[in-house]
């Protein structure tokens, strides 16, 4: 049976498929990408972020990420290769101090410990808890119990000394012990006010310890003693499962939190918030205020074409994503009308 001839606007169709191939495949790939990305900046790049992106539409897509993108497989995977990253270790080890500059952690140091005034007021709420007061009484009371205990077997060591302090150590230790085995009925008994008062006093104790100068000098000296250690993974020192435990349980407490209708409104306030301060601008004004050359951007775009235009000229979805575009227009009654029309003589 004898083939159809090609219509004209096949032979179009076909022209045109073939010369977009051409121009991208080979050298021409380059020089293409480069004028498409180079003309979308330009052009995109006179009109201000809030009239090329709608607020709204932009709240749905964060709506979407919070909701649906936290949970799906995907990052599931990528929090489980996150984990082995943190198993296997670097490829070559190295230390925090040759990435990590000692100024900078100073700088944080110090401006965290300037915070100690916000951390007692917030500590101080911890009072009205009537657990937390039973764990400060009892950690209090531990406390007292080693000093007692370290002082009895010190003096014990000093003839005469020992038996003076037998009596008051005895004492102390019935004390303690029945503070320890009554708690639960003591802090009955006293409404609470001891366990408030052994929380404020422990409170105490943590300020007056972030203010004392030499908790800087020790802080800095743990660091200088991890910086120094050879950055490796967990390898031996972790149980792979016990791991896996807490990561897949961190990754789905995360993304319960970002699911949150109060998480997923203060997204759409930062969205809110970003087109008030940087709507006014253009995405090459942006892209500078961000520090990002419009020239880079372009070469990353040739960078990165050729692996992925080529994989679809090879596999031939290339061309027949074109003429899946290309063909309703040749097919079109006005191509035809148009072909179909007498040719006019020139004059």
């Amino acid at each position: 049976m004898p083939t159809e001839d090609p219509t004209p606007a096949d032979r179009l169709l076909d022209a045109q498929v073939a010369f977009h191939l051409a121009r991208l495949t080979g050298v021409e790939l380059e020089a293409t990408v480069a004028r498409v990305v180079s003309a979308l900046l330009d052009t995109a790049g006179r009109r201000q972020l809030a009239d090329l992106a709608d607020a709204d539409a932009v709240k749905a897509v964060v709506t979407r990420a919070l909701t649906d993108v936290p949970a799906s497989p995907a990052v599931a995977a990528f929090v489980e290769l996150g984990r082995d990253l943190v198993l296997a270790g670097p490829p070559e080890p190295f230390a925090l101090s040759d990435v990590v500059d000692r100024a900078e952690v100073e700088r944080l140091l110090d401006e965290t410990l300037a915070l100690t005034p916000a951390l007692e007021r917030a500590l101080e709420r911890l009072t009205a808890s009537p657990l937390v007061g039973a764990t400060a009484t009892r950690f209090m009371g531990r406390i007292v119990g080693e000093a007692i205990a370290a002082n009895q077997a010190v003096a014990d060591k000093v003839p005469g000394l020992g038996s003076l302090l037998s009596l008051g150590t005895r004492a102390a230790a019935g004390m303690v012990g029945a503070a320890d085995k009554q708690l639960d009925g003591l802090l009955a008994d006293t409404a609470g006010k001891g366990g408030t008062l052994a929380v404020r006093r422990l409170n105490r104790i943590i300020v007056d310890t972030l203010r004392d100068p030499t908790t800087r000098d020790a802080v800095l000296q743990v660091w200088d003693l991890a910086a120094a250690e050879q950055l490796r993974g967990l390898g031996d020192d972790a149980d792979v499962e016990q791991l896996a435990g807490v990561v897949d349980a961190a990754h789905d407490l995360v993304a319960s939190v970002l699911r949150a209708p109060q998480v997923v409104a203060l997204g759409h306030a930062v969205v809110d918030g970003f087109f008030e301060a940087f709507g006014g601008y253009t995405p090459l004004e942006l892209l500078h205020e961000l520090g990002l050359d419009r020239d880079d951007l372009v070469a990353d775009a040739v960078r990165f074409a050729p692996g992925a235009v080529g994989a679809l000229l090879e596999s031939g979805e290339l061309e027949r994503l074109l003429r899946a575009e290309l063909a309703p227009f040749y097919e079109s009654d006005e191509v035809s009308r148009i072909l179909d029309a007498p040719e006019r003589p020139h004059r």
